[in-house]
């Protein structure tokens, strides 16, 4: 847990950073495009995590990914900011600033993140109606799902947003009556 809160602490200022880049330029999406790709990218490629994080492989060598992963075409403030965490021992981070930067973006656009774990995948018309539903609990002005498949659900959804849970699950349908009926 420590380990969580020293990221954020060391993401932060940085995400922060980023930001006020993105905004200045009039970037904050297509930075957020940026990060969200990234970060698929991170956690997919476990060796790419390992090239980044390790203290032994040169600068240059990081440096030289980067511009490739960015690519010429790729915004030259974004390709910058990341040659600059090169430079600051920060590219160890990158995963969780990026996170820190959507989530500070969500915070900018009033936007919430809702966690939508489900038995199978959602519909377009599904997402839809769990967006609109959140956007009632939450008064927030768009939702952002982040959706993922666990077939031990059997069936039905759970929704996590912040701190609140709701589980429209049939598993978890099943504890709650199977807790009534042993408490009773």
């Amino acid at each position: 847990m420590t380990s969580q809160v020293a990221f954020v602490e060391i993401a932060q200022p940085y995400a922060q950073a980023l930001l006020s880049i993105a905004q200045s330029k009039n970037l904050t999406e297509e930075f957020g495009e940026d990060a969200r790709t990234l970060i698929s990218l991170l956690s997919t490629n476990k060796e790419l995590q390992s090239f980044l994080g390790n203290p032994f492989i040169k600068p240059e060598n990081k440096k030289s990914l980067i511009k490739q992963l960015v690519g010429e075409g790729g915004n030259p403030y974004l390709r910058n900011f990341l040659l600059v965490l090169v430079d600051k021992r920060r590219i160890a981070f990158l995963e969780p600033i990026l996170q820190q930067y959507l989530a500070l973006l969500r915070q900018l656009n009033q936007t919430v993140l809702a966690e939508v774990t489900s038995a199978v995948p959602l519909t377009e018309a599904q997402q839809q109606a769990i967006r609109e539903k959140v956007i009632a609990i939450t008064n927030a002005r768009q939702v952002e799902l982040e959706t993922k498949v666990d077939g031990e659900l059997i069936g039905g959804v759970i929704i996590k947003v912040g701190s609140q849970v709701i589980d429209a699950s049939i598993r978890g349908q099943l504890r709650r009556l199977s807790l009534r009926l042993t408490s009773g």
